[in-house]
């Protein structure tokens, strides 16, 4: 499937490799390995955090284009993408820490996650500074965007496994047999 195809392609999108090393080890350096970086990248919780906040904003920018377009409710739908806005800098700021710890794989695959998210924002950015009309097809591109970083994103985590197993417990629990 040429879908499929694509994503396992961007594993092996070398032009990215030095700007993606960079801002890896830049990140490293400013969180060290200390509790920062354990609290951004979801020690407490047991697995990253990031995947949690990104419902946010996506939720926030699908349901503005369904108040817009199905609805008509532009100024409830304005108000949404600037929800959606409001909570993109935390998420990629828990993006960030979790991307310092990729390994080139997936630092492939997850700076060009990030680079598409970031036109998905200024797509819902450029619509609510316009008219109603293009502010409806950024909207709409936006989330068409967002799609397509959100594949990114899911190829990270479940085909290449990014944070899996980062905060298991060394010594595992037996199972307990019964229904449940």
């Amino acid at each position: 499937m040429v879908i499929r195809r694509t994503l396992h392609a961007a594993e092996s999108a070398r032009a990215v490799d030095a700007p993606a090393g960079a801002v890896a080890r830049a990140v490293r350096r400013v969180l060290g390995r200390g509790r920062a970086d354990r609290l951004l990248r979801g020690a407490w919780l047991g697995h990253p955090v990031h995947p949690l906040l990104v419902t946010v904003p996506i939720g926030a920018w699908v349901c503005s284009a369904v108040l817009d377009v199905g609805f008509g409710d532009r100024a409830a739908a304005r108000r949404l993408v600037l929800v959606g806005l409001a909570a993109t800098p935390p998420t990629v700021l828990l993006g960030l820490a979790d991307f310092s710890h990729l390994d080139v794989p997936q630092r492939r695959v997850g700076a060009l996650h990030a680079v598409v998210n970031t036109l998905a924002a200024g797509c819902f950015l450029a619509s609510t500074r316009c008219g109603d009309r293009a502010a409806r097809v950024w909207g709409l591109v936006g989330l068409l965007v967002l799609s397509a970083g959100g594949a990114l994103g899911g190829h990270l985590s479940y085909a290449q496994g990014s944070g899996v197993g980062r905060w298991q417990e060394e010594a595992r629990v037996p199972a307990v047999d019964g229904p449940w």
